[in-house]
């Protein structure tokens, strides 16, 4: 039996180390997540209020040019039903994973994903699919596919549909079209979000990212888990193949939060991407301040809107 001088030593000194790891754990959680980056202030927010504002708006407007295209039955749409939804054509709903979430590092909380594994995603907290019929689809999106008609009752629909009309009358004309990541983005985020990948990708060069993922690679193998980087045990396609996580997923996903604290992963690779991030700022400071202020002519507007149906 240990002196009870020794056992009360050991017992102080757990506490500090308790202390300080959940410390650490907590650090690494503030820091895996958007709002930790400086380019998030150049990006929409559709749980803001001002960005439900905005959606709001759109809808309204949506609806009023819906009207004036022959679709008299949208005067009775209650927009506050679809405000949270996007439009899809019927029966071209997409199938819905709850695998991933909107962690910019994946899984940092071993004991989450020991009940969860990758499974993290909240389908209800994000934008939903709302089908509508051919015709109506195509009037709100203006996505047409080969054969369909660019007329609606006699009328022609406007460029992006009645939702990308209402965008634009908003915040005026569109910047040019992006490809970030090999999807076309449009709108004012785009310049952000292509900054945000380009940097993203510019980071993950840097030889202290390389050294960040081969000692979170081999804290894996030692575990029994052979991943050379934490996107790829995110992106094992094993995790998709079911509504929930397997036994073989929480084990991983656990070792993989267990690991990047233990090799301080999130706050190594989240100073180098804040540092590149800073320089793509720094680079196109005034295209983005541009940004800011499309955006807040746009609340703007929007409010009026509002205001006009009250």
């Amino acid at each position: 039996m240990l002196p009870l001088t020794l056992t009360g030593l050991l017992a102080l000194s757990a506490c500090q180390f308790t202390g300080h790891d959940d410390d650490h754990a907590e650090q690494a959680r503030r820091l895996n997540t958007m709002a930790a980056f400086p380019l998030h202030s150049y990006l929409p927010d559709p749980a803001s209020d001002d960005g439900k504002t905005i959606v709001k708006a759109q809808w309204l407007l949506a609806k009023r040019c819906m009207i004036g295209l022959g679709y008299a039955g949208f005067s009775a749409l209650d927009t506050s039903t679809v405000e949270s939804t996007y439009p899809v054509r019927k029966g071209n709903a997409p199938l819905s994973s709850s695998v991933g979430d909107d962690s910019p590092y994946g899984v940092d909380d071993p004991d989450l994903a020991a009940q969860r594994g990758y499974h993290l995603r909240d389908p209800e907290k994000d934008s939903q699919p709302q089908e509508w019929p051919d015709d109506q689809y195509l009037a709100l999106t203006g996505a047409f596919g080969s054969g369909d008609s660019h007329l609606a009752h006699g009328h022609a629909i406007p460029e992006g549909g009645c939702l990308g009309r209402a965008t634009r009358t908003l915040y005026g004309a569109p910047p040019k079209a992006t490809k970030v990541g090999g999807l076309k983005l449009t709108g004012s985020f785009a310049l952000a979000m292509e900054l945000w990948y380009e940097s993203h990708k510019q980071a993950r060069k840097d030889p202290a990212w390389k050294k960040a993922d081969r000692a979170w690679s081999a804290c894996m193998k030692k575990k029994g888990f052979h991943y050379s980087d934490p996107d790829q045990a995110t992106d094992d396609f094993a995790w998709h193949r079911t509504d929930g996580p397997s036994e073989k997923e929480t084990k991983t996903a656990t070792a993989d939060a267990r690991c990047k604290l233990d090799t301080d992963y999130i706050r190594t690779v989240h100073t180098i991407d804040i540092r590149a991030q800073k320089a793509a700022i720094g680079g196109h400071k005034a295209d983005l301040d541009r940004v800011l202020a499309a955006d807040a002519r746009a609340l703007d507007k929007a409010q009026s809107v509002i205001d006009q149906e009250s």
